[in-house]
């Protein structure tokens, strides 16, 4: 997953098009506050203007080196030649006329040239002499020019510590002569620092600052810009829908300036999420149709075509497709290698050692991982170097090399915990779950397991994956009504410039036209607006059957009653294991049996609840206090109830409800039919539900409970009957706990 940054040179997990909005050379070679793309045809003019003022100007004083520093300052992006000739004589003058300004600016224009060349070290040794000399003129603007383009030129040696130092300090003089506009290019640059440096929450800061000076001066394409680059720091926190968001904005933003680069730049990074996503085909498409973007070659494009191949090898490898994907990251590595560009190297190297380790060939996958560890120290890149060592634990785990995994694998979870990377914090927590089970090491294995479900329903949770469709509906709905509203402003404007030619015997008849063209576009609107609401809603309901059925697939207590066995077995405790095997063995048929079906008997559900509940006491110390109650008035063999209900919340209660420990642990489950409303009520003694939501800082409902919740009510509608879920801290019924009570759909046996 790697990121394209159309000026940048990044050091980033994945490959975003990073972009500031502005041709390439200019952003290396001009004075940050004035990077605005400049036509062929308006440099000439500019040059053909100065060479006419400077042949009648002839006296050698600061007039002339003015000239020629501006002279040499519109040659240096197509002339460099030209531009040091009119350099050297503009230095020549000052020098000798004792001109310090002008020698500054000659010298910094010098510095310029470096930085397009990539010489950034000399580039930095020009800017700091201009600066010293602006410094003794007291020339402000000039100083914080040299500051800035310091900050730049750090950025692109890595030194991003030293880049946000002078920037910060160009920001400051900037503040003082109220130059708004530049400052707010040295705070996306800060951003863009912290952004390779993994510190997402500091990136987002400055991108946002930034964004309140563009808006303020309503500079569009800054805009756009902040837009793409903060959408990248969402992707990388894990929040997929804000980072859409950000994508979707800037990308309409970018088609309407029309900026090829920009458009081509969020194509990438749209690619991206759709991969996070599993949506690989949209993914591949997204790539391809920021490949087909046509710019003027150069070094900057070159490195963003590799990184776009590179991401088109992930997506192939994430398929399957490991020849296609091995076809596109060579070509990528060719590319790169051929530019020197060091971190899409490592990027393409640690894309070919995830192929090669699907493939099963662990000694080439380890070449790859090693010597993209070794870019990565050495550029340090934090993302890179999670990629690496997760890589090289997965390599060891499958050689059997189990100590080393675990070095690796606690490598890539302490620089993933530091820098807040979820995905990679997901990915190592579960290959710490194998490689703890394979050390012996029950307890740690699940408690690494239950911290892989935390993050990967975070990741993947019911609201963000209808918040990215969401999104995702929305951008192309309005897309649709922008082209009907511009099909219908064309058709306007042709028939009123046609009336106007008619005579005025015609006009009612045009008149009639138009009527029956504006209703005709008012009925397709609303056709589209209702197929656009079908679908959307179709696609909510599809998301949550599909979240149901993994959570029916996926119970936690399938690892966890696994993992005590197993440890039962180490121990010899043959009896014991033989028992709770037979017991766990039932509860999985039956649960696997219900899952199935759509309604069950009562009898069966209730059945499965006293299984669970005996094979969770067959190892708890205290066990539970379990009761289960059902009135009278309900015959549990004539009710069909859905499956499945029940169960989670009796397991949610054992995971959370008891944290303290406590000796007397009670759970009552309770069944009542009054008023043709079937309730259930699950209650324990535990810490209650007001003291678990302080406890972990959030009001947010558990997954479970939001499609419980969402299940209750289309079985309710289907059915007829009520449904509906409530959950309570037991306090207010001056009693310890937490109770859930559940109003369930059901149906009853005719009997034949």
């Amino acid at each position: 997953m790697y990121f394209l940054t159309v000026f940048t040179r990044n050091k980033t997990l994945g490959s975003t098009l990073k972009f500031s909005g502005l041709n390439v050379f200019q952003c290396f070679l001009l004075p940050v506050f004035f990077l605005i793309a400049v036509s062929t045809e308006a440099q000439k003019s500019t040059v053909d203007s100065l060479t006419i003022e400077l042949g009648l100007h002839q006296k050698k004083d600061t007039i002339r080196v003015n000239l020629l520093n501006e002279l040499a300052f519109s040659y240096f992006n197509n002339d460099i030649g030209k531009s040091l000739e009119h350099l050297d004589k503009a230095e020549e003058i000052a020098e000798n006329i004792q001109f310090k300004k002008g020698r500054a600016r000659s010298i910094y224009i010098r510095g310029l040239i470096e930085s397009s060349k990539s010489n950034n070290k000399q580039a930095i040794r020009l800017f700091k002499k201009s600066l010293l000399l602006y410094n003794t003129e007291h020339y402000e603007k000039g100083v914080s020019d040299c500051f800035a383009k310091i900050g730049m030129a750090y950025y692109y040696d890595y030194q991003y510590n030293k880049s946000i130092e002078n920037y910060k300090n160009s920001i400051e003089i900037l503040n003082n002569i109220g130059q708004s506009k530049a400052t707010a290019v040295s705070l996306k640059f800060i951003g863009f620092c912290y952004l390779d440096m993994g510190e997402y929450k500091k990136a987002l800061e400055y991108f946002n600052k930034a964004m309140d000076i563009n808006l303020a001066n309503n500079d569009k394409l800054e805009m756009a810009s902040c837009l793409n680059n903060m959408g990248t720091s969402y992707l990388h926190k894990g929040n997929y829908p804000l980072a859409l968001e950000h994508y979707n904005q800037s990308l309409i933003n970018y088609k309407i300036l029309k900026d090829t680069a920009g458009i081509s730049s969020v194509l990438n990074n749209l690619g991206l999420v759709y991969k996070k996503n599993k949506k690989f085909d949209e993914a591949i498409a997204s790539y391809k149709e920021s490949l087909k973007l046509k710019f003027k070659k150069n070094k900057i494009n070159s490195k963003n075509k590799g990184i776009s191949l590179n991401n088109i090898g992930v997506a192939y490898r994430q398929k399957k497709d490991y020849k296609n994907a091995l076809i596109y990251l060579t070509e990528a590595l060719e590319m790169s290698t051929s530019i020197n560009d060091q971190d899409n190297i490592g990027r393409c190297l640690l894309s070919m050692g995830d192929v090669y380790l699907e493939l099963k060939d662990y000694n080439i996958a380890l070449q790859k991982f090693l010597k993209a560890k070794e870019i990565n120290i050495e550029l340090e890149s934090q993302l890179g170097l999670c990629h690496s060592y997760l890589g090289l634990a997965k390599v060891y785990l499958n050689q059997k090399k189990i100590d080393l995994a675990l070095i690796n694998a606690i490598k890539c979870k302490e620089i993933s915990n530091n820098i807040g990377a979820i995905d990679y914090q997901r990915d190592t927590y579960n290959l710490l779950s194998t490689i703890y089970e394979n050390l012996g090491d029950f307890k740690k294995a699940f408690e690494s397991h239950q911290q892989f479900k935390i993050l990967n329903d975070s990741l993947f949770n019911k609201e963000n994956v209808e918040k990215i469709a969401q999104l995702e509906y929305e951008y192309k709905y309005k897309q649709a009504l922008d082209s009907a509203s511009i099909r219908e402003l064309r058709l306007t404007k042709t028939v009123l410039t046609t009336s106007k030619d008619l005579a005025k015997s015609k006009q009612n008849y045009l008149w009639a036209v138009i009527g029956i063209l504006t209703v005709s576009i008012l009925l397709s609107s609303l056709v589209f607006y209702q197929k656009f609401t079908t679908i959307k809603v179709k696609n909510q309901n599809i998301l949550t059957e599909q979240k149901l059925l993994r959570s029916q697939m996926t119970p936690h207590f399938i690892f966890n009653s696994l993992s005590v066995l197993q440890g039962m077995i180490l121990n010899k405790e043959e009896k014991k294991s033989v028992t709770y095997l037979s017991k766990f063995s039932k509860l999985l048929r039956i649960v696997l049996e219900n899952s199935r079906d759509k309604l069950v008997p009562l009898i069966q559900e209730l059945d499965a609840i006293d299984n669970y509940m005996m094979l969770q006491n067959m190892d708890a110390d205290p066990p539970y206090n379990y009761s289960l109650v059902v009135d009278e008035s309900i015959d549990i063999n004539q009710l069909l109830i859905p499956p499945m209900l029940i169960q989670p919340f009796i397991e949610n209660a054992i995971e959370h409800a008891f944290r303290t420990q406590q000796d007397n642990r009670e759970l009552e489950v309770y069944l009542t039919l009054i008023d043709e409303r079937l309730s259930c009520s699950i209650a324990d003694n535990g810490i209650g539900i007001d003291a678990i939501s302080k406890k972990s800082n959030t009001n947010k409902k558990s997954l479970a409970t939001t499609i419980t919740a969402e299940r209750l009510q289309l079985l309710a509608k289907d059915f007829n009957v009520p449904g509906g879920i409530s959950i309570e801290d037991r306090k207010k019924y001056n009693a310890q706990g937490t109770q859930v009570t559940l109003i369930i759909p059901y149906k009853v046996i005719e009997n034949t």
